[in-house]
């Protein structure tokens, strides 16, 4: 990366993926990737939600930068009759700690219809959550 930004004098960046079987593996690669000079360590979704809290508490205390991968996603949120829409893994990912996520486009391989990804936009970048009983 360092090599690239020389090369052509352009910001570069990379995202180190730090899953891994155990809690103890992930803090290690996290570690490594801080060590090399990364600012961004990325974790797969399918880690689950109390493992991604943890490493949002990692990132916090090393001034790093947390991105969950959207890994799995599509297994429960593109079925139509069951799983679970992707505004509210949004709210969770929030309210985990996470720094940021890959909310969807229009085209490509996370596409979705604009209103939709417009919500999942709102429901990102909202200061406050309104109670909805």
């Amino acid at each position: 990366v360092n090599r690239a930004s020389s090369a052509t004098g352009e910001v570069k960046g990379h995202y180190l993926n730090v899953t891994a079987g155990t809690m103890e593996d992930m803090y290690e690669r996290a570690e490594f990737a801080k060590e090399l000079g990364s600012v961004i360590v990325m974790i797969d979704l399918v880690i689950g939600y109390t493992a991604i809290q943890s490493m949002a508490k990692w990132a916090r205390r090393n001034d790093m930068i947390l991105h969950p991968h959207r890994a799995g996603n599509s297994t429960y949120s593109r079925q139509k009759n069951h799983g679970m829409n992707f505004r509210a893994i949004c709210k969770w990912m929030r309210m985990a700690g996470v720094d940021h996520i890959h909310a969807g486009t229009v085209v490509g391989k996370l596409e979705g219809d604009p209103l939709m990804i417009k919500g999942f936009d709102d429901t990102l970048l909202s200061e406050r959550t309104p109670q909805s009983l």
